[in-house]
């Protein structure tokens, strides 16, 4: 990945820096010089796993908070430069179970980043992670910024609502930020063992222990996913863009797509194995398909993804391996 000299003698704040995007995204600050690397976390969704390796670091503080609470916010973006916003409740299927607790976490903590970052005068720049969810129904391919449809999932209307605060911050307090709308991100650090944890690690766990893993649906529906690289790739492009005078929002992916039983085939192929699936019932708020368009990313911040998905899924399974998730 790019060396970007602007990480050297710079202070960054990355909320949800215990979880998996955050934690990948502060190694790469770490290791590229950053004068300061704050994480805020509570540890609800994140790991203290993730970041053991950073404590013994002069330029790494650790904040366990929540962002529900504005003084926590206040108090983390105090002399910060550039500010990358991961936190947040992930899973469309914790969402439905819970939408209260997701609404106050996704919106209410979002909104409170907002208020905290906006008057703090030595703030550069505010990158916020957005979801490929706020397509919502809309049927075309590949997805385009600016062509939403209606939310399937209370999650999905939270990262939606994420983006209309943005904006309104934008035109009515002169503070513009930017948002990624992930593309299911993959990769390193993504806990395999979570009760909601994404279908990469739960497959790639299943194969490591020799099982059948269980495919919701029939196995056609299909993602654009998006190794982690290119996400911490996005958010270092975003956090040191220049020219931008407005909120923005773009698509971070790489313009193509797998579907699960592609997956399987390619998960055969690299653990050399021969496993079958088990079919089960759709999943209720899912997107059947999903492809992104990254023309404006690739335009307006120069992003280009580094890896694809065969390499990242191959790096990742190894990765898993190699931290022996089988139990």
């Amino acid at each position: 990945m790019k060396v970007y000299e602007e990480v050297q003698s710079a202070k960054f704040l990355v909320t949800g820096g215990a979880g998996f995007i955050g934690s990948n995204i502060v190694a790469h600050l770490l290791e590229n010089g950053a004068a300061l690397v704050r994480v805020l976390d509570n540890l609800s969704n994140g790991y203290k796993s993730n970041i053991e390796e950073f404590i013994p670091n002069s330029r790494f503080e650790f904040v366990e908070g929540d962002i529900r609470d504005l003084d926590t916010c206040r108090a983390a973006v105090d002399g910060i430069e550039y500010i990358s916003h991961q936190a947040a409740l992930g899973s469309v299927p914790r969402s439905i179970e819970n939408p209260s607790q997701t609404n106050d976490v996704n919106i209410g903590g979002f909104l409170n980043m907002l208020v905290a970052a906006k008057d703090i005068k030595t703030l550069k720049k505010f990158v916020y992670a957005a979801s490929s969810s706020t397509y919502g129904n809309h049927p075309a391919l590949p997805k385009v910024e600016g062509n939403e449809g209606k939310p399937l999932s209370p999650y999905a209307v939270t990262k939606a609502v994420n983006e209309h605060y943005a904006d309104v911050f934008s035109s009515i307090y002169g503070f513009h930020s930017i948002g990624l709308r992930y593309f299911n991100i993959f990769g390193p650090r993504q806990n395999p063992n979570n009760p909601y944890a994404a279908v990469i690690p739960i497959f790639c766990k299943a194969f490591i222990k020799g099982k059948s893993p269980k495919i919701n649906g029939d196995g056609i529906t299909s993602r654009d996913f998006t190794f982690v690289d290119n996400a911490v790739q996005a958010n270092l492009r975003a956090l040191f863009s220049s020219g931008i005078n407005t909120h923005e929002v773009f698509n971070v992916a790489c313009g193509d797509q797998t579907s699960l039983n592609e997956m399987i085939t390619l998960l055969n192929e690299i653990s050399n194995q021969s496993i079958e699936v088990i079919y089960g019932p759709e999943r209720l708020g899912d997107v059947k398909h999903s492809k992104a368009s990254i023309d404006k990313i690739k335009k307006l911040l120069n992003y280009a993804p580094e890896v694809n998905f065969k390499e990242g899924l191959q790096l990742v399974y190894e990765w898993y391996i190699k931290n022996d998730v089988k139990e």
